[in-house]
């Protein structure tokens, strides 16, 4: 490495955030700017620790011992290439992924890990900037078609990798934007919408065709789409969004976070002012069921709408501050993190379960019933005399997704599905219909956008392989592969 002494001579340092009631006054990104030289000295603790297991806590394989020691060398492009050889779209992980790099960085088993996420955004934006990221254009054309069924990180991924690859290539989408959970489920202050817009423009100018307002199964059925194209990638994520059916659930003011999330941007990208927006938390008391990264979406969203006051209940008890002795170093540190929203304001509230909705005699939400919980083996029991009754007027559910959705892009063809309701594929991604091929949450269930970005890729050297007989397209991953969260 450029500097050995670069992880004793400086402490881990992250771009400070605008200040909260700055930043709640708009939807723009949340972190100040900074500087190179700051930067470059955060690369510069990256150690020369023999074997980096951040490169396997990636499930991008990212080289990240390289970018980073190009990064202290001042070496910026060379550090683009590198990083664009295992990654995409690091734009897009560099804002969102939870970074299980950084968990499994040497660095980490007695200091703080290496800034890794800070490094990669840092080298893409620079990149972006300097205009070194252009169109890859395919040197020869196969004569092979590809259908990629969905336009999140998993499908934009594989659709890219098999254009260059000389395939045309056509992506279908069934909302009106490219960018799938990306565009309508992340909010703009942790991922501003320009950068999908961007992507996008290079990967038309390469000659992948996106298609949008158009739903597979119900516009256009598997069998055309199969008819038309030599191969089909399904990369259409697990949106089926979990429930909580308890009494009351049919009150007027509950919401799948799907359900309000999307308005919000939708707003921020002029298609309506934000008075209009259907799903408005101004003013309002809000209740967040679930602790994960869409409730945190969720409470950032309410905050920047002007909502009265917000509590996230969450059923698991608190994360320890340090790891625990079951979660040692190199798997995903499982410890309390305040993320940008919930450094803006609302309540937090652990082992909590909501027993019932309240409402009133015209069957508008008015609160909840709850109670607190403990964990008696592996079973949430109910603590005695720990009932209470909270006001609400808005009740947003965040508790995950429980695999994709099924209008007739499985059954009409026939694909098979496992017990978790996720489509079953073999190591080559293939389906046990002939020329389908999945990839990302679809077959996976819920992950990481990083999980997604790296099945999309190794799904696309898989269909390359079988138009084209070879590929050079590299893999990343096999789907028995698991997340180390």
């Amino acid at each position: 490495m450029a500097d050995i002494k670069g992880f004793l001579k400086h402490q881990r340092e992250l771009p400070s955030r605008r200040p909260v009631q700055i930043r709640l006054m708009d939807w723009n990104e949340v972190h100040e700017d900074f500087s190179d030289e700051k930067l470059q000295q955060q690369a510069s603790r990256c150690m020369d620790c023999g074997i980096p297991f951040c490169n396997n806590g990636c499930p991008l394989g990212n080289i990240i011992p390289d970018w980073n020691d190009l990064v202290y060398r001042d070496r910026w492009e060379d550090a683009i290439e590198r990083l664009h050889a295992t990654n995409n779209f690091p734009e897009f992980t560099g804002r969102l992924c939870p970074a299980p790099c950084e968990g499994a960085c040497v660095l980490g088993i007695n200091q703080d890990p290496v800034a890794i996420k800070q490094v990669e955004v840092a080298i893409i934006d620079k990149a972006w900037n300097l205009g070194w990221v252009k169109p890859i254009l395919p040197t020869t054309k196969s004569g092979k078609s590809a259908a990629v069924v969905g336009s999140g990180p998993a499908g934009l991924a594989a659709a890219q990798q098999l254009t260059r690859a000389g395939h045309d290539v056509t992506v279908f989408e069934r909302a009106d934007r490219i960018g799938g959970l990306l565009r309508y489920g992340i909010p703009e202050f942790k991922m501003e919408k320009q950068q999908i817009d961007r992507r996008v423009n290079q990967m038309e100018v390469e000659g992948t065709i996106f298609r949008t307002n158009t739903d597979i199964g119900t516009d256009i059925s598997v069998e055309t789409l199969m008819e038309d194209f030599d191969a089909v990638v399904l990369a259409g994520g697990a949106t089926r969004a979990r429930d909580l059916p308890i009494p009351g659930r049919e009150l007027v003011g509950i919401y799948q976070a799907m359900e309000y999330l999307p308005w919000a941007n939708r707003a921020q990208m002029g298609d309506m002012s934000a008075d209009e927006v259907p799903v408005n938390a101004k003013d309002k008391k809000v209740v967040i069921i679930g602790g994960g990264d869409t409730g945190a979406d969720c409470l950032g969203t309410a905050h920047r709408q002007g909502a009265a006051e917000i509590q996230q209940f969450e059923i698991m008890p608190q994360p320890p501050q340090d790891r625990s002795v079951s979660n040692p170093w190199p798997t995903f540190p499982m410890t309390y993190k305040v993320t940008s929203a919930h450094e803006e304001g609302g309540e937090r509230l652990y082992s909590v379960n909501t027993e019932k909705f309240l409402g009133d005699d015209e069957g508008n939400l008015r609160g909840l019933a709850a109670h607190e919980v403990e964990m008696v083996e592996g079973k949430f029991q109910k603590i005695e005399n720990s009932d209470f009754e909270i006001e609400a007027d808005l009740v947003f559910l965040a508790m995950g997704f429980t695999g994709p959705e099924d209008n007739g892009l499985f059954s009409q063809v026939g694909i098979n599905l496992d017990d978790r309701s996720n489509v079953v594929r073999n190591a080559s991604y293939e389906t046990n219909v002939n020329n389908i091929w999945v990839c990302g949450d679809m077959g996976r269930g819920q992950s990481l956008i990083v999980w997604a970005i790296a099945e999309g890729r190794s799904c696309a050297a898989a269909v390359d392989l079988a138009l084209s007989g070879s590929s050079t397209l590299p893999i990343a991953i096999q789907p028995t592969d698991r997340p180390l969260s």
